[in-house]
């Protein structure tokens, strides 16, 4: 039934990046790949920590039963805002900024 609900609301609705689909098999990879990458940061500097914070949380929806696409989607922008404002030398190498913000707006129908 919710799955219907969803389906009704995505037709009606303007075709804008945030009503795209949002392929939770990509946004898995995305996690597994963040987390190996911040695995090998030894560092405890604030922006390695909240960005560690915000991949375990979206972990935590992606897994929940029936994850919300739109809950999905807030946390990819979460997500996305925070690698971008990243500041620490160690986090953005670690992470390879510049790829991780080009996937994650392939996965939000940004680009």
């Amino acid at each position: 039934m919710s799955a219907e609900q969803s389906g009704d609301k995505r037709a009606g609705s303007a075709a804008e990046p945030e009503d795209r689909d949002i392929d939770l098999r990509e946004v898995a990879k995305l996690i597994t790949a963040l987390e190996q990458d911040l695995a090998r940061v030894s560092s405890g500097s604030k922006d390695i920590k909240a960005l560690r914070d915000e991949v375990d949380e979206l972990r935590r929806v992606l897994h929940s039963p029936e994850p919300p696409e739109s809950r999905v989607t807030e946390k990819l922008h979460s997500l996305r805002s925070r690698v971008e404002k990243a500041s620490s030398p160690v986090l953005l190498e670690a992470i390879r900024e510049g790829q991780y913000v080009a996937i994650i707006g392939r996965i939000l129908g940004l680009s």
